[in-house]
């Protein structure tokens, strides 16, 4: 499961959780800052995966024309396209592969910025990151159809992308995350 924009506060959360109760790390920060710092490298991972769809998207309206006579798949174009230009702009379409890199790049910058430290493998703190990324992703599919089904059973209706529906699905979500553990 990819990782979206509104995962990475949760994600953020979780990781930093999971880094301030390891036994072999000394957190020189607070949990906010480190939770901050986590969140901006996930937010700009991301975003960097939006430019690449934005550009893929521009080529292909250039040649919208060409596609339509060839009859040929808008969706397969555009993953081929993207799948092709991915190193161009340093995204990593596996998501293993990608949330290891996530994980290395969280890891590279707690220690130089001295947010933490620690006297284990840098392999071992990467794999505290990228169980928690990992573990949050597999529990997020179950709390979100969970919140939805209460939502559904809400007496009254609420519509979704409102902002009373918004503020509902965060409150129960949050609620749901904490009782898998995964906050």
């Amino acid at each position: 499961m990819r990782i979206k924009l509104h995962h990475t506060k949760y994600i953020a959360r979780r990781v930093a959780r999971d880094l301030i109760n390891c036994d072999f790390v000394e957190v020189r920060k607070t949990k906010e800052e480190i939770t901050q710092e986590i969140d901006r490298i996930l937010v700009d991972d991301i975003d960097n995966e939006f430019d690449l769809d934005e550009r893929v998207s521009e080529i292909l309206e250039d040649q919208e024309d060409e596609i339509e006579f060839l009859n040929a798949d808008y969706r397969q174009l555009f993953w081929m396209t993207k799948k092709r230009m991915a190193n161009e702009f340093g995204v990593i379409l596996n998501n293993e592969d990608r949330f290891s890199d996530i994980a290395h790049k969280i890891l590279d910058f707690l220690w130089e910025e001295d947010y933490i430290h620690y006297t284990c493998s840098d392999n071992k703190i990467k794999n505290v990151i990228f169980t928690s990324i990992d573990e949050f992703l597999k529990g997020f599919e179950k709390a979100d159809s969970i919140v939805l089904d209460k939502i559904k059973n809400y007496k009254r209706k609420l519509i979704p992308g409102t902002e009373e529906y918004d503020i509902v699905y965060n409150r129960l979500y949050e609620e749901e995350l904490i009782k898998k553990g995964l906050m």
